[in-house]
């Protein structure tokens, strides 16, 4: 893990990718984020709060597994949690878009 102190998300972006080379992990995020997003839509769709807990669980849960066991790295989450939360959605759409490989 870097011990460089980021001090903007645009430094710390790079960090953050070479976080993240294993397709496998990336995937995983992919699916995180998209179940996050799917109970986010189920909290607006039923006001039931218990969704925001399933979509952090969901999210984090699969990103933590690609990181332990494909990756074998510590998430950036733990000393950068704004930035990493940041970096999961722009990578989300960079996937989604084609710029990054899936």
């Amino acid at each position: 893990m870097s011990t460089e102190r980021y001090t903007s998300f645009r430094e710390f972006y790079p960090f953050y990718l070479g976080e993240h080379t294993d397709r496998r992990n990336r995937r995983l995020h992919f699916l995180g984020s998209s179940l996050g997003l799917l109970c986010l839509g189920m909290l607006i769709g039923t006001g039931e709060w218990r969704w925001l807990g399933f979509g952090l669980l969901a999210g984090y849960a699969c990103a933590w597994v690609g990181h332990f066991f494909f990756e074998h790295n510590r998430p950036a989450t733990f000393r950068y949690p704004l930035y990493s939360f940041l970096g999961d959605w722009v990578m989300y759409g960079q996937m989604w878009r084609g710029k990054l490989p899936f």
